[in-house]
């Protein structure tokens, strides 16, 4: 699977830089996430709970930065295990550029899973993997000013 998007955040280069490298604030803006946890320079676990049509499963992530070159982007490589629904691994390359007053964050990621998972088809798991990257990045916006709004 891959998917490569945009988004535009209100906020500066500099405040969506510390943002994703924030775990609180990464915590709060991934869907199900119940804990993301520095355990090394640059690696991480999280958990978090995912439902994919019928198969709800509780994921543990390794999460590894690379490449990084702040405040521009990063690499983040990832791996989850979700028991019997099997596994999650892939990586996400994610830019940052400033426009104005404002940040375009691209990402391109690069997917497998396996397990139950796999088994769902690939049009159910695109539309789930599509519909947390839209949550995370929307919780993102949020948490760094809210919804764009014009003050004229």
């Amino acid at each position: 699977m891959e998917m490569i998007s945009e988004q535009r955040i209100p906020a500066s280069r500099d405040a969506v830089w510390a943002a994703l490298n924030d775990t609180e604030i990464l915590k709060q803006a991934m869907p199900g996430c119940e804990s993301f946890d520095a355990i090394e320079e640059n690696k991480f676990e999280a958990k978090l709970t995912a439902k994919v049509g019928p198969v709800k499963a509780k994921f543990k992530f390794q999460v590894e930065l690379s490449e990084i070159n702040a405040p521009n982007g990063y690499t983040i490589l990832g791996e989850g295990l979700g028991g019997v629904a099997g596994f999650a691994k892939g990586s996400a390359k994610v830019d940052l550029t400033e426009d104005g007053d404002e940040t375009i964050l691209a990402y391109n990621v690069q997917a497998r899973v396996g397990g139950k998972l796999a088994q769902l088809g690939a049009r159910l798991i695109d539309g789930t993997a599509k519909k947390m990257a839209d949550d995370f990045f929307g919780n993102l916006t949020d948490i760094l000013g809210g919804s764009l709004e014009s003050s004229d």
